[in-house]
């Protein structure tokens, strides 16, 4: 794997006690581009942004984001966790905004809570990635006054208020209609030409074949095929693809 990739992942293994949930995974995503991760529910895809993002800790292996280096047991001190959220910024499912905040509030908080910049500032930014995401005019709505797209959209600017250079995503499609779902591609392929890395855990082939540069099929926690779309989807080797 290249020493330049945005983020490399070198054997990975994550067990939950007596189970193995990742049996050694290894992938990479090159700057600039977007990977998608695919596999049937409980194939350990969520458990491995999990693990990117210091959210749940991995027995051996390693994760490289930059030149930032997670290494297997607990969680690492304060300090290390700030200059990873700096690097990475992650979408959830369920987009996971706080509900007592605005729109703009949400995509404001990290910012000051990391002293990054004033308010002010923190703002300016806010309204910029609402805007170019095409929800500033709702900057003011709170999240259960927002529709699905909408919510994610929100969520999509809250992640990238840090200017991290790697964004995950969990199933970012599965509650968008085709229109929503050919939006989300476009602003994806904008964020992956402005010099971002994207990876991505979908079930949606269309979506993956639409989207990504590379796809990465996990099996029962393992790497078991990655390549192009057209290599991995269209000519499948292993029975899970």
């Amino acid at each position: 794997m290249s020493i330049t990739a945005a983020l490399v992942i070198h054997e990975l293994t994550l067990n939950r006690g007596s189970v193995t949930v990742l049996g050694g995974v290894s992938l990479s995503v090159a700057p600039g581009s977007i990977t998608a991760l695919m596999g049937v529910s409980g194939a350990g895809k969520s458990t491995v942004l999990r693990a990117i993002t210091a959210l749940e800790a991995f027995n051996s292996g390693s994760i490289s984001v930059g030149d930032f280096i997670l290494k297997p047991g607990g969680p690492p001190p304060e300090s290390a966790l700030r200059a990873l959220r700096a690097r990475v910024g992650m979408v959830f499912q369920q987009h996971a905004l706080f509900p007592h905040l605005s729109a703009l509030e949400n995509v404001m908080l990290a910012p000051i809570h990391t002293g990054l910049c004033t308010r002010s500032e923190a703002r300016s930014t806010a309204l910029q990635l609402l805007s170019s995401l095409g929800v500033v005019h709702r900057q003011d709505a709170f999240p259960a006054q927002l529709s699905g797209g909408e919510a994610q959209r929100v969520a999509i600017a809250r992640a990238l208020a840090l200017n991290p250079t790697l964004l995950l995503m969990d199933e970012p499609t599965a509650a968008l209609d085709p229109a929503r779902r050919s939006a989300l591609t476009s602003s994806l392929r904008e964020l992956a030409h402005d010099g971002r890395s994207l990876l991505i855990t979908t079930h949606d082939l269309g979506f993956a074949r639409s989207v990504a540069d590379s796809v990465v099929i996990l099996a029962e926690g393992r790497v078991v095929e990655q390549g192009t779309p057209d290599q991995v989807l269209n000519n499948p080797q292993h029975a899970a693809t």
